[in-house]
């Protein structure tokens, strides 16, 4: 009997240090009832790269919520999934109430301010997968989507890991998460291509993008598609030329030769001449189309994003195109960030260095830029 009450409190201990090293579930808002899906525990990561090899859903041992997780099914070539396509689309009626979770009031925004957050970012995936979201669309942890407590739904944000630079953009069709120490939750995709499955959680920016904004970049991506899709300019013909022979000219008298006047002093043209032959070169050398990077540069500060391309070579055209009006601006970089490259111009030290940039770049006809924090 003694030994029976000794093994019994042996237990009763385990199970309270279970308890307590476990991370909170996210509560559910108006869901379904959790639907089984293909999940992944060792999907394709960024670059290629395998995933982290993460612990089972309900194992006790992930960084994420305690019931949730991966699973085991993932679909191929999750890290070639592209970003959200914003739109600018009407507010959801019944997502942008204002609701009450834990005792905290939360009332969604429905303005088109400004409004950027720098904090802890989780993800959510299995416990989910299937449900229906604040949106009313059903949850897939396999498309680029995010939840937060208060941005309009739907709505779209740019989201940057502030630990290695990588970006992407997501829709927000969900409420959550409901932690004060965390800002926003994002979909098992978003999350691995941004690099922090394994951590389960990283310090993220978000950066809404306002209905404006949406509208510039798809105006910019029209703009690529047009330039990218010009026909060849069409070569011209040489002309076939025919040697004629020279006619013959009757003898005439020599005539004398004027007095000639004595030749200008060109001294100086040539000097002119010669200091432009020597600055050609150096403005071809300034506008030597960067090598494309993976990693953004980790100089801290405000960038102006020029567009984000799926062909490299549309964002080299870009970028032959903006240097010669824009070679005042900090360097180029273009960034390959999954299938897209970005072209970035910065750092800039403050946001008003930028917004002077992006002033300066609208007056001579470029399309406004986006800026991004780094």
């Amino acid at each position: 009997m003694k030994n029976r009450f000794q093994l019994c409190g042996l237990v009763i201990v385990a199970l309270l240090l279970a308890a307590c090293s476990s991370t909170p579930s996210k509560p559910s808002i108006g869901r379904a009832t959790p639907t089984s899906a293909p999940t992944s525990t060792n999907a394709a990561g960024p670059a290629g790269q395998p995933a982290p090899n993460l612990p089972k859903a309900g194992s006790g041992r992930g960084a994420y919520y305690k019931d949730d997780g991966p699973g085991d099914n993932p679909p191929p070539g999750l890290e070639l999934t592209l970003d959200a396509e914003p739109k600018v689309e009407p507010y959801s009626t019944s997502g942008n109430k204002p609701y009450a979770v834990f005792g905290k009031t939360y009332t969604p925004m429905l303005d088109d301010k400004p409004f950027t957050q720098r904090g802890t970012g989780s993800w959510y995936g299995k416990k989910f997968h299937g449900q229906k979201t604040s949106s009313g669309e059903l949850y897939d942890m396999y498309k680029m989507t995010a939840a937060h407590p208060t941005l309009p739904i739907p709505s779209y944000a740019r989201i940057t890991n502030i630990s290695n630079g990588k970006q992407v953009i997501v829709k927000i069709n969900d409420r959550g998460p409901f932690h004060t120490n965390r800002i926003v939750d994002l979909s098992y995709t978003a999350a691995l291509k941004l690099d922090y499955l394994g951590k389960g959680s990283s310090e993220l920016l978000l950066e809404r993008l306002l209905p404006a904004d949406i509208e510039k970049m798809a105006e910019n991506k029209k703009n690529t598609v047009t330039v990218a899709s010009s026909p060849a300019p069409t070569p011209v013909p040489a002309v076939a030329t025919m040697a004629v022979a020279a006619p013959v000219m009757p003898e005439v008298a020599p005539i004398a030769a004027p007095a000639i006047a004595p030749a200008p002093d060109t001294a100086k043209f040539e000097t002119l001449i010669a200091s432009n032959t020597t600055t050609q070169p150096v403005a071809e050398a300034a506008a030597v189309v960067p090598e494309v990077i993976t990693t953004p540069n980790p100089t801290s500060g405000f960038y102006l994003q020029f567009g984000a391309f799926g062909l490299r070579s549309n964002a080299e055209a870009t970028f032959s195109r903006l240097q010669s009006k824009l070679a005042q601006l900090p360097a180029f970089e273009i960034v390959q960030q999954g299938t897209l490259y970005r072209l970035f111009s910065g750092p800039f030290a403050s946001r008003e260095e930028a917004n002077d940039a992006i002033q300066f770049a609208i007056n001579v006809g470029i399309p406004k830029p986006i800026v991004v924090q780094r």
